[in-house]
Formats: C-alpha cells, sequence, structure tokens
C-alpha cells in the first residue's frame, strides 16, 4: 500500500474511532498492556537486533551515542510502557467534554466541546516505547496515527506495533486502520506533503530532525527543537539540596531533553566551589568558556556562568535558552515567584530536578512529546494536547433575521 492509501485510510479511522465508547478504548488499552506484558521477552529480542545493528551506526557516525542510550530497552522502560498504558485506560475521557455551555436565546443553546485532532503524522528517532505511549494516548484521545520511526529501531517498532494491531483485531467493534506504521525517507517526505489527510506533525527526535520538519511542510507541527535547560542557584541555595537536584538534572539521563544543560550560580552563593567539586565528583564535566551558551550536549557536561543575580539569570535563560524548562534553587519564594513568572518557558520549576519534565511523571499516562509551542499544547502533551474543540449549537428554529430586525434578543448566559 502506498503512502497517500495509508493516510486516507488513516482518515476514515479517524472518523470512525470520534464516536467509539470509552469504555471500548479502555478495553483496548488493557488488552494491549497484558498482550505487551505477555510479550516481553519477545520485544527484547527485536531490540537486541536493534542494538547490535546500532554500534556499526555508532561507530560510521550515523548516530550519536546518546541516540544509541535512548534505543535501548530494559526492565524500567518496559515496566513504564506497560504502566503508562494502564495509567492512561484509568485517566478521564478527553472527548466530549463540554467546555462551555451558553443560552442565547430562550432554546438556543451554544456548547464547546472537545474534539480529537484527527489524523497524528508522528516521526520519531530511536525510543522505541514512543510507539506504546503514542498508541494508548491516540486510542484514548480517538485520534488516528501514522507512525515513522528510526531505521535505527525497526525491529522493536515492527514487534510492539504488531503486537498493537493484533490485539487490536481481536475486539468487536474497534475501527481499523487507526495505528499505521511507515518506514522509508520516501514515506517522510509524503508525510510532510500528506495536508489534505494529516492534521498535525510531531517530531520526537534531535534538533536536525524537528528542524527539517518544520522547514519543509505546511501541516502544523507540534515539537520542540533544542533542549537547553537551566538550573539557577540563588544566593540562598540549600548547598545539599542544590548538589543532590543538579547531580539528578544531569546525570539520571544525561541525553534526555529535560536534562540540564547550564547551570548558573550567583556570585554571592557561599558554597560555589565546594559545589562544583561535588558535580566533578560526580563524573561531571564542567565547562567555564562554552564556544555557545545555547548548545545541548546530551552527555554529562555542563556549562557554567557565574552571575550577578536573579534578574542576570533571567535573562540569560531567556536569551539562550529553548522554553523547555528551567528552574530554580532558593530559599527566597519571592526570588523563585518573580523567577517563575519571568522565565518564558513551558515548565519554570522552584527547587526540583528538570528531568520531572515528563508526562508519565505529571501523570498524564504517557506523552506524545514536549513542545514549546505556545499554541494549542505546551510541555509535555498528553491527553488534553491531542484534543481540539467544536461548538454544538442546538436550537429550536432560530433564524438569525429575527435578531437583526430587533424582534428577538440574545441573553448570553453562561449555564
Amino acid at each position: 500500500m502506498d503512502f497517500i492509501e495509508i493516510a486516507k485510510s488513516a482518515q476514515q479511522a479517524a472518523l470512525e474511532i470520534a464516536d467509539i465508547k470509552t469504555e471500548l478504548k479502555n478495553e483496548a488499552l488493557n488488552k494491549i498492556a497484558d498482550a505487551l506484558e505477555k510479550a516481553t521477552d519477545e520485544i527484547f529480542e527485536a531490540n537486541q537486533k536493534d542494538l547490535e545493528a546500532a554500534k556499526g551506526l555508532v561507530e560510521s557516525g550515523e548516530i550519536t551515542q546518546s541516540t544509541y542510550n535512548r534505543l535501548k530497552l530494559d526492565d524500567n522502560k518496559m515496566r513504564d510502557m506497560i504502566s503508562g498504558i494502564r495509567d492512561v485506560a484509568n485517566l478521564q475521557d478527553p472527548i466530549n467534554k463540554t467546555l462551555l455551555a451558553r443560552e442565547l436565546d430562550e432554546g438556543l443553546i451554544l456548547y464547546k466541546v472537545s474534539c480529537p485532532i484527527g489524523v497524528l503524522g508522528i516521526i520519531f528517532e530511536a525510543r522505541p516505547d514512543v510507539i506504546a505511549q503514542i498508541s494508548s494516548l491516540a486510542i484514548k484521545s480517538s485520534n488516528a496515527v501514522i507512525l515513522k520511526g528510526g531505521k535505527e529501531s525497526v525491529n522493536t517498532n515492527k514487534t510492539i506495533l504488531g503486537i498493537i494491531n493484533s490485539t487490536l483485531e481481536k475486539i468487536s467493534g474497534f475501527p481499523k486502520n487507526v495505528l499505521n506504521q511507515v518506514f522509508t525517507r520516501d514515506d517522510v517526505a509524503e508525510m510532510l506533503k500528506c495536508d489534505k489527510y494529516i492534521n498535525l506533525i510531531i517530531p520526537r527526535g534531535g534538533n536536525k530532525l524537528v528542524k527539517f520538519i518544520k522547514e519543509n511542510t505546511k501541516i502544523p507541527v507540534l515539537g520542540h527543537a533544542d533542549g537547553i535547560c537551566h538550573i539557577f542557584v540563588d544566593q540562598s541555595a540549600n548547598f545539599e539540596m542544590a548538589k543532590k537536584v543538579i547531580i539528578d538534572a544531569k546525570t539520571q539521563y544525561p541525553s534526555a531533553c529535560n536534562a540540564v544543560e547550564t547551570l548558573l550560580i550567583h556570585q554571592e552563593f557561599s558554597a560555589k566551589d565546594e559545589l562544583l567539586n561535588a558535580l566533578e565528583q560526580a563524573g561531571i564535566k564542567l565547562v567555564f568558556n562554552p564556544d555557545s551558551w545555547a548548545f545541548e550536549y546530551g552527555d554529562k557536561i555542563l556549562a557554567v556562568k557565574t552571575v550577578a543575580g536573579l534578574d542576570e539569570a533571567i535573562e540569560h535563560i531567556n536569551t539562550y535558552g529553548s522554553g523547555h524548562t528551567d528552574s530554580i534553587l532558593t530559599s527566597d519564594v519571592q526570588n523563585a515567584e518573580k523567577f517563575m513568572n519571568k522565565v518564558d518557558s513551558a515548565g519554570v520549576y522552584f527547587n526540583a530536578s528538570t528531568r520531572f519534565a515528563d508526562g508519565f511523571r505529571y501523570g498524564f499516562g504517557a506523552e506524545v512529546g514536549i513542545s514549546t509551542n505556545k499554541t494549542n499544547a505546551r510541555g509535555p502533551v498528553g491527553l488534553e494536547g491531542l484534543t481540539i474543540y467544536k461548538y454544538k449549537l442546538k436550537g429550536s428554529g432560530q433564524i438569525v433575521a429575527d435578531y437583526v430586525s430587533g424582534e428577538k434578543h440574545f441573553t448570553h448566559k453562561d449555564l
């Protein structure tokens, strides 16, 4: 089947899944979680094939070491992936929620109601657990998807989506072709041109991938190109807390987009030397004169800058940051509030690691990605970010001419 046929079938599936019951969606999700749990060994076997092949891609420079790290599925990732699907099943259905109810006149009621976006095109690198995350969110939010993973994870991707789709085929009443997968660069080119059938593109990958997609499609794109996250250590920060939070934000998963990349330290912070020494002891390489302050290392490397105070820290972040996630460590609540109000990022934190910027940790069950956009969805994007709304007007034969002539008058009363 060529890409256009896949896109057409996905559009038809989107129309069908838009009207299915919550109970059917939840049944599908729970059965998918059970099936993946039973097939853990099969999935790990496929992932091992991808890891073996990816070693050569790292050596040839086709993919980075951080991409290789994201490719690996382990027991923790598998557990989180499966529990994330069950969590999504337990979440409230985001579709057909009344967002506004307004009486325009007696017997003429306007409703603003949440609805699916339609067909989502997902392009991602490595991270095979993305397949399960996005599939579960798409099902619960009543969207259809076309998934295109990187060649480095093709065996894992095929195996996971194969298990998911074989499970869905056995569920009576569940639409066909809701979850689709393509594999080639030509498919990506076709996807980016396919604004007739695809409503939103979501890229999950490195800076080059996201920029390429944004520059080569008319379809709206939800995502972020960079994860240049900051932590500012204020003058009143607690040393032990600062050490713990920064080490977590840099070393817990260095290649993640929410890992800290730049550390700003108040010039009056008394334990600066002790803090920097502790970071080096934790295996972090410190860079004091980087070629660029707007650089995402994706490794245990941390740019460090001493600043005169809170205002300079905020200015630096708003100048060089990527609008992803930034944190202040301080005992001064007023400084924390000023930081969180003035830093223009999707996530602004007070005394917490930037690594919390994650849909699973936010209680979204899973995430389709992280957005630094300022339209529709921002930050970790869960179910609500995959919905839009429509207006439903319920009348009893009213016509506009009566209101233009003054025979009738609007009440505009919120219900």
